[in-house]
């Protein structure tokens, strides 16, 4: 699951020589990808054009270069962010675009292949975040002076290099037992209870008189009552609260005390799970009557998430704001009904879990990246993300439902290896890229007289 970029257009590959633009601001991804669109169509300035590099059989010419340098200004310029000098600008995309060259021939020398069903979910991607159909997406490239099969065939390649690149990259990294030890004791040593907590609310106006505030202290007593007799508490949540009535009145599944109101950590503290605050609590909103639904001690288990979600792979023709815009508007259509999120996902995402709804599984901490995988665990239930992006493009992300397992010694390594794997993988992937390049053959040739 990583992004595509076809190789002619602007990337964001992650070379170790633009470091400096990503230090700026958005950095290096940004400025590339915010620019996509004005490479395919910025005009290059009037020069006779020539060969700047052969690597293998590619070539790369000033006039690429110079549009593409072109179109990082003009972006720069509309996003307020400082590029290098001019020299050592064209001397960075040279570079990025020789290690592009290398790195496509070696993905079309590995033998993977990307499928004529995974190019035209792809190209239907980009009209749609275009606002285009696919015909009308063929009559503008053709407009714009682009083949539409050139077009085609551009972004094949690109998908190509990803697949290529996160396969080899995954097989670079390498995790030791004595690694995952040493992460293993630093959690142990992290470890902290968490609280799962659920409330009743009847909230107390700003300025309420005395008598107000007694009627209202007698309401949240009574909703106390009536849960300690037995009643169902999402009932009770229904009938008497005045906060979030969504999954029972939950505040969001486990959460460590630094998450909580300290009023109600203190309160929960000696419960055991399943047990109530004995007495309504008092605070600026109101009265509260407390459920721990669980607790956890830390390390010995863990929550799970059983998630979906939808892909949109960001591209030269589908950048990341296109790609953000065109699925909040599905995220538009998701809540309001007028879409099942599974029907979206096997219509529109351009991930391998497509075909099943877009149905991840159950996953226990560390399986997802980070940027993931934080906002799955501070989803509710039922409710669909807005558009999240990580490496591998932008996702909507719907929790279905979680669940608390013991965890024993073989689950709790594998859950570190996954950890340190993905800590690993910034330094393989610049690491590969390296090896792709010093393998390569370039010719660099001098520009004519």
């Amino acid at each position: 699951m990583t992004p595509f970029r076809p190789a002619s257009i602007v990337s964001i590959f992650r070379l170790p020589s633009l470091r400096a633009l990503r230090r700026a601001g958005a950095g290096a991804a940004g400025v590339l990808l915010a620019g996509l669109a004005a490479a395919q169509t910025a005009p290059a300035p009037q020069l006779s054009d020539y060969i700047v590099a052969v690597v293998g059989r590619e070539l790369v010419t000033n006039a690429e270069i110079q549009r593409r340098v072109v179109a990082l200004e003009r972006e720069a310029q509309r996003a307020g962010q400082a590029l290098p000098p001019a020299a050592e600008l064209r001397s960075q995309v040279l570079e990025q675009m020789i290690q592009e060259r290398a790195q496509l021939a070696h993905a079309r020398e590995s033998g993977v292949r990307v499928s004529d069903e995974e190019l035209d979910r792809a190209l239907a991607n980009i009209a749609a975040s275009n606002r285009l159909s696919p015909q009308q997406l063929r009559e503008r490239l053709q407009q714009e002076g682009t083949d539409p099969l050139r077009f085609r065939s551009q972004l094949r390649d690109q998908m190509l290099v990803e697949r290529v690149r996160e396969r080899e990259v995954q097989g670079r990294i390498r995790v030791s037992d004595a690694e995952i030890d040493r992460y293993l004791e630093q959690r142990q040593a992290e470890s902290v209870p968490e609280y799962h907590i659920a409330q009743i609310l009847v909230p107390v106006p700003e300025g309420a008189s005395e008598s107000e505030i007694a009627q209202r202290r007698a309401v949240a007593e009574r909703a106390l009552a009536r849960a300690k007799a037995g009643e169902p508490f999402a009932t009770l949540v229904d009938e008497y609260s005045g906060g979030s009535k969504a999954n029972g009145g939950s505040l969001g599944g486990l959460r460590t005390a630094d998450r909580l109101p300290d009023l109600f950590v203190e309160a929960v503290k000696p419960l055991r799970s399943g047990a109530l605050v004995p007495a309504v609590l008092r605070s600026g909103a109101g009265f509260h009557v407390l459920k721990l639904v669980e607790r956890s001690e830390g390390g010995l288990s863990v929550q799970q998430s059983h998630a979906r979600h939808i892909l949109l792979r960001t591209s030269p023709q589908l950048g990341r704001d296109k790609a953000v815009a065109r699925l909040r508007e599905l995220k538009g259509q998701i809540e309001s009904g007028r879409l099942p999120f599974a029907q979206a996902a096997r219509e529109v995402s351009e991930d391998s879990s497509a075909p099943q709804g877009g149905d991840l599984g159950w996953a226990s901490p560390g399986q997802f990246v980070p940027e993931f995988e934080q906002v799955m665990d501070r989803l509710p239930i039922g409710a669909v993300s807005d558009p999240v992006v990580s490496r591998f493009g932008v996702h909507l992300i719907e929790v279905v439902e979680r669940r608390r397992v013991p965890v024993d010694r073989r689950q709790l390594r594998e859950a570190a290896r996954n950890a340190a794997r993905e800590q690993k993988y910034e330094p393989a992937y610049e690491e590969w890229a390296r090896d792709i390049r010093a393998r390569a053959y370039v010719e660099m040739r001098e520009p004519p007289r």
